[in-house]
């Protein structure tokens, strides 16, 4: 018994003295029952403050809420220990990592409690994690390279590799981990790399691979890629290892052989532009000419080669030259030269001409060069000269034009005007260029202004502007006056303008007024002319009609009859004429409806038994061929009542006027009745009657054809 209480005494005392792990024992419940020196060093408690409390008071609050605690008591019950890392809590309530090892303590098969034994590894833990995330961040690093990369171990297998390597290689990354390297190397290199590989790990640093060679990689399906290598040697665990960066060097092989021919392209190019193109180098030595350029200036192309460019330059501007060169070589961006400044070139025979010189840098293998474009511009000074003069005609025609002339631009302000415009507007010229044109047009009108200009530049054709519509114009007192206004679109180089011709037509206003007047004057005097005369006309009826009650002799009777109608006629022409506003010309169609109505009341024709029909286009005639037509129509109407239909035989008449494909007249009086005995000769009538029709188609230079019967047809063509 002495030597067991020897041993735990000794126990005891070694575990007292172990500081840097927290040892203590736990009854079957999870109660704490002893506590060691390093169990106060690592949590804070001392052993009067935690001999008794359960155990979780050492658990995160999180922990200890879900059973963790008691969960791994179990666990370790179980397996016969548990073994686990995760975080513990301080009595300060800081928390730290720690590594658990839990025991159950039995006696035979009783359950007498655990040894617990917790080690503080934060330290180990955070360099574990910072190593972790090193290797992590170094992993993504080498992942997102934009080249492929692979890492190779001294005895030249593949230990890693990114996605570039395998969309590079055409492998999968199965496929190439744990290969040897000289898998991705064509074979007639292989027996060399071994030892170029071996020479490097004797020496690592990095640097390139094969300086000065063309180095070649093999891909998966055989095919051989130009490569560039980068070397650079990383310590590890296992020892050096060498990280290999692979750039593809296709495309610039491609762009390399692409920029000779590119050159060969600029060369051809250079030689077949139309303008001179002369190259030169910073000093100003010429270094390339084209073509053009030995014809522009007359030299052949090697008197050019080698030349100071200054020898292209007439002697007064040669001095200053040297400094305008090396200010472009200070700022070389591509521009015109000398803006601003007129240029002139020289040629060989010392004849000075005007050129237009745009610069390019361009940067060569030798140094930045400026290749210049030289462009005669002799015919386009002459053309300008030519315009510059138009434009002084033009000018001096627009100021010398006796009516007021502005220009107005698309945005409607004012470009110019002559001296008559500054007279009818009471403006200065200088108190009008450049403002809008709607300064010139009455507040009134000027709302829809813009809207008919902007009409005008959508279709501008010489036109004059109006539109039915009276213009006015607004002087610079206030006072409006009448316009006659002529748009006429001129294009010029900044886009189409408009010339608007602008008359005063005050004083033609005022006459037309006075002509106005005077017309409704005679327009009421001519219609009481034509009242007048168709009340004569109407009382010379009356009186006819009164005196035909007292005549016995039915001869005599019917002459006055006939009478009657034929100053019917006549009186019923002007009574249209006084009705209508238009003393000229009489609607003839409607005349003749009324004249069918007026001659069936004076014959006391029954419509039932004699029927008159009235088809006639909207015809006018002037007054002095509707008289003579209407008194012909009225001869053969007459006529038809009295011959046509004799014992009550019943029938009709139709009268029909129409314009023939010729534009004449042509008027017909039909009727059904027993018609024309071939013994009358129209053009020599016994009657009366018959010979005014004839003598009245005469007066109208008309012809007049006949149908005797079936039906009795009078047809008369006359000009209109």
């Amino acid at each position: 018994m002495s030597k067991l209480r020897i041993d735990n005494q000794i126990y005891r005392l070694m575990v007292e003295s172990i500081l840097d792990c927290a040892i203590f024992m736990l009854d079957v419940d999870g109660s704490i029952m002893t506590w060691n020196s390093g169990a106060e060093e690592i949590t804070g408690y001392c052993s009067a403050e935690i001999i008794g409390r359960h155990f979780s008071v050492l658990y995160p609050r999180e922990d200890a809420r879900s059973g963790k605690p008691e969960k791994e008591l179990l666990a370790s019950v179980a397996e016969n220990r548990l073994s686990a890392e995760s975080a513990r809590l301080r009595k300060d309530g800081s928390r730290f990592w720690a590594q658990t090892v839990i025991t159950p303590v039995r006696d035979e098969d009783e359950l007498l409690g655990f040894v617990t034994m917790i080690k503080d590894v934060t330290q180990q833990k955070h360099a574990q994690d910072e190593l972790r995330r090193g290797q992590e961040r170094f992993q993504r690093a080498v992942e997102a390279a934009p080249n492929a990369m692979l890492m190779v171990n001294r005895a030249g297998r593949i230990e890693m590799l990114n996605l570039q390597t395998e969309w590079l290689f055409g492998y999968a990354r199965d496929e190439l981990l744990g290969q040897p390297i000289e898998k991705l190397i064509p074979p007639r290199f292989r027996a060399h790399h071994r030892q170029d590989r071996m020479s490097y790990f004797a020496d690592p640093k990095p640097r390139p691979m094969g300086a000065g060679r063309d180095l070649y990689a093999l891909t998966k399906d055989g095919l051989e890629l130009p490569v560039e290598i980068g070397l650079n040697p990383i310590e590890t665990d296992q020892g050096t290892v060498v990280l290999v960066a692979i750039v593809d060097l296709t495309e610039r092989k491609q762009r390399e052989e692409a920029l000779l021919r590119s050159q060969g392209r600029f060369q051809r190019a250079l030689e077949s532009a139309p303008n001179a193109m002369v190259m030169a180098s910073r000093r100003g030595r010429i270094e390339m000419a084209n073509l053009q350029a030995e014809r522009l200036f007359g030299y052949a192309r090697d008197e050019l080669l080698g030349q100071s460019v200054e020898a292209l330059i007439p002697e007064r501007f040669r001095q200053h030259h040297p400094k305008l060169r090396a200010a472009f070589s200070t700022n070389p961006v591509s521009r015109p030269m000398g803006a601003g400044r007129d240029l002139f070139a020289l040629r060989k025979d010392g004849s000075e001409f005007p050129v237009e010189i745009g610069l390019n840098p361009i940067e060569t293998d030798e140094g930045l060069m400026v290749l210049a474009a030289i462009v005669d511009i002799t015919d386009r000074k002459r053309k300008e000269e030519e315009l510059r003069c138009s434009q002084e005609r033009f000018r001096g025609a627009i100021e010398g034009s006796p009516t007021a002339l502005i220009m107005v631009s698309h945005q409607g302000r004012i470009e110019m005007m002559n001296h008559q415009a500054e007279q009818i507007f009471g403006y200065s010229r200088d108190e009008l260029l450049g403002q809008p044109i709607e300064r010139l047009v009455p507040e009134r009108l000027r709302n829809r202004h813009p809207e008919f200009r902007a009409s005008f530049f959508a279709n501008p054709e010489p036109r004059p502007m109006d539109g039915g519509r009276g213009l006015y114009g607004l002087r610079k007192d206030g006072s409006e006056f009448p316009v006659e206004i002529g748009l006429n679109p001129v294009r010029t180089e900044n886009g189409i303008v408009v010339i608007a011709a602008i008359a005063d037509i005050t004083s033609r206003k005022q006459k037309e007024e006075r002509i106005a007047a005077a017309l409704k004057e005679k327009d009421v005097l001519l219609n009481e002319v034509h009242h007048r005369v168709k009340n004569n006309l109407q009382i010379v009826t009356s009186i006819l009609h009164l005196q035909s009650a007292k005549i016995k002799d039915q001869a005599a009777l019917a002459v006055l009859q006939d009478c009657e109608s034929r100053i019917k006629s006549m009186a019923l022409i002007h009574q249209m004429l006084y009705e209508s506003n238009d003393f000229a010309e009489v609607n003839f169609g409607h005349f003749l409806q009324s004249l069918a109505a007026a001659l069936e009341d004076s014959y006391d024709i029954d419509p039932n038994r004699i029927g008159v029909s009235i088809n006639a286009e909207a015809v006018h005639l002037p007054l002095d061929t509707a008289i003579p037509c209407g008194q012909i129509v009225g001869e053969l109407i007459t006529n038809s009542f009295k011959h046509a239909f004799p014992e009550g035989r019943r029938g009709s008449i139709a009268v029909v006027l129409t314009k023939n494909a010729e534009g004449e007249g042509v008027l017909s009086v039909t009727d059904d009745g027993i018609g024309i005995p071939s013994g009358v000769d129209i053009t020599s009538p016994a009657t009366l009657g018959l010979r005014l029709v004839s003598v009245l188609a005469d007066q109208l230079r008309g012809s007049l054809s006949l149908q005797r019967a079936n039906p009795t047809q009078f047809v008369l063509q006359f000009p209109l």
